[in-house]
């Protein structure tokens, strides 16, 4: 019997050769349902990601939204340590952050109100699995002690899985879009 770190290494690799086969198939309009999830939402603070490996990219999405209000990109500042949120814009400077995402150059931290979450796998109940940090489930349990945070999970419909080993510490998402549709809890 697996224990959970193995349990969620072993769903992990599986996740990944999905998101890698649904990543090269080369989804066209990809974005198209989350900016019309954020265009609910104009002026209010958000986070995206800079897209790394496979990952389905929210930049059409998060240039829409930065035309309304402050989005902002995760910066980690240290392992065991929650997110910070440095301001971005298109075509703004960008620095290697760590894990090869970049990072604006400038640093001009916002608070989010809503956070597009990338992912590994999710499931039909809001569960997500990340990349093992930590750092998504630390940053949304202290957001969401100062006020609502809308956790909107980003992936390709491919990337769902069923029955996914998760932890108590281990935070829902509210939403999960992906470029199929959008799901919500």
């Amino acid at each position: 019997m697996m224990d959970l770190t193995e349990q969620k290494a072993a769903a992990r690799k599986a996740a990944f050769a999905r998101r890698k086969a649904a990543h090269e198939a080369g989804l066209s309009g990809s974005a198209s349902f989350l900016s019309e999830v954020i265009a609910g939402y104009r002026g209010v603070p958000l986070s995206g990601y800079m897209p790394i490996r496979t990952e389905i990219s929210p930049l059409p999405a998060m240039a829409e939204a930065a035309a309304y209000g402050p989005v902002g990109l995760p910066v980690i500042q240290g392992a065991g340590l929650p997110l910070k949120f440095s301001r971005w814009e298109p075509g703004c400077a960008m620095i290697k952050g760590p894990f090869g995402a970049e990072i604006p150059a400038r640093e001009d931290f916002i608070t989010p109100e809503i956070m597009i979450v990338p992912l590994v796998a999710f499931d039909r109940r809001g569960g997500r699995l990340g990349y093992g940090g930590g750092f998504y489930d630390r940053t949304l349990e202290i957001l969401r002690a100062n006020g609502p945070v809308l956790a909107i999970g980003f992936a390709y419909a491919a990337q769902e899985a069923e029955g996914l080993p998760l932890e108590a510490t281990d935070q829902p998402l509210d939403m999960i879009v992906t470029e199929q549709g959008v799901l919500s809890f």
